[in-house]
C-alpha cells in the first residue's frame, strides 16, 4: 500500500511538473512570438500607408524596424525549438548537442561552461536524450539562481559499469529541495540516483548516477 501510494505521489509531481513546462512554454509564446508578430502586422499596415500616401522615407524607416523585429522573433522561435528538442542531438550526437546548448547558455548569459562528455558515447539513445534533458534543465537553474560565472558538466563511468553527471556552478547554493524535485523524478524515470551538494565555496554541485542497465537504453 506504501509503494502505491508513493508511485502515485511521484506520478502527482511528474504531471504537475509537465504541466508548469507547458504552462511556460504558452506564456513565452503569447507574452513573446505571438506579440511580436501582432507588431509586425500593425508596422505593416503603417508601411502600406506610407506608400499610398507617398512618404516612401517613413516607409523605409518602419519597415526596417519590422524586419529587425521579425529576425528577433525568428530567433526566440528557434531557441524554443532547439530547447524543446534539438535537431543536433538527434542529427550529429549528444556531444555536439551540449556544445551547443553551451555555447548558446554561455553566450547569452556570459558564463564560461566546461564540457567533459566523453563518456556519453557509452549511453543509450534514450538515457542520452533524457540526461541531455537534465543538464539543459540544471544549467537553467543555476542562471535562476546566479546568475554563475562558470559551469562544470563532466561525465565518467560509475562504479560497476554505469555512468556518472556532475554539474558544478559558482552561483548562489539552492537552498529550496522542492526546486530539485522535477529533476529527482526524472532520474528516478533511469532508476537512477541524485545527489545534490552546497559547496564549501559557494555554488552547488548536482551528481546523477545511472545504473549500467539503464545508461544503455
Amino acid at each position: 500500500m506504501t509503494d502505491t501510494a508513493g508511485g502515485g505521489e511521484t506520478l502527482d509531481r511528474l504531471i504537475t511538473a509537465e504541466q508548469d513546462e507547458r504552462r511556460r512554454i504558452a506564456l513565452f509564446l503569447h507574452d513573446g512570438p505571438v506579440q511580436n508578430l501582432s507588431g509586425i502586422a500593425l508596422m505593416l499596415d503603417a508601411v502600406l500607408g506610407a506608400i499610398e500616401s507617398g512618404n516612401l522615407d517613413d516607409a523605409a524607416r518602419v519597415l526596417q524596424g519590422a524586419m529587425e523585429r521579425q529576425r528577433a522573433t525568428i530567433r526566440e522561435l528557434r531557441d524554443l525549438s532547439f530547447a524543446l528538442e534539438p535537431v543536433v542531438l538527434r542529427d550529429q550526437g549528444f556531444g555536439a548537442a551540449l556544445e551547443a546548448l553551451a555555447a548558446q547558455v554561455g553566450e547569452t548569459h556570459s558564463i564560461r561552461i566546461d564540457l567533459d562528455v566523453d563518456q556519453a558515447d557509452h549511453l543509450g539513445e534514450s538515457a542520452q536524450i533524457a540526461v541531455y534533458t537534465i543538464i539543459r534543465e540544471l544549467l537553467d537553474q543555476a542562471v535562476r539562481r546566479g546568475p554563475p560565472t562558470h559551469i562544470r558538466v563532466a561525465m565518467a563511468e560509475a562504479p560497476g559499469g554505469g555512468v556518472t553527471t556532475v554539474v558544478s556552478d559558482d552561483a548562489e547554493p539552492e537552498r529550496r529541495r522542492g526546486s530539485f524535485e522535477t529533476i529527482e523524478e526524472r532520474v528516478k524515470q533511469l532508476h537512477g540516483i541524485v545527489a545534490i551538494e552546497a559547496s564549501s565555496e559557494g555554488g552547488t554541485h548536482i551528481v546523477v548516477t545511472l545504473p549500467p542497465y539503464a545508461s544503455r537504453r
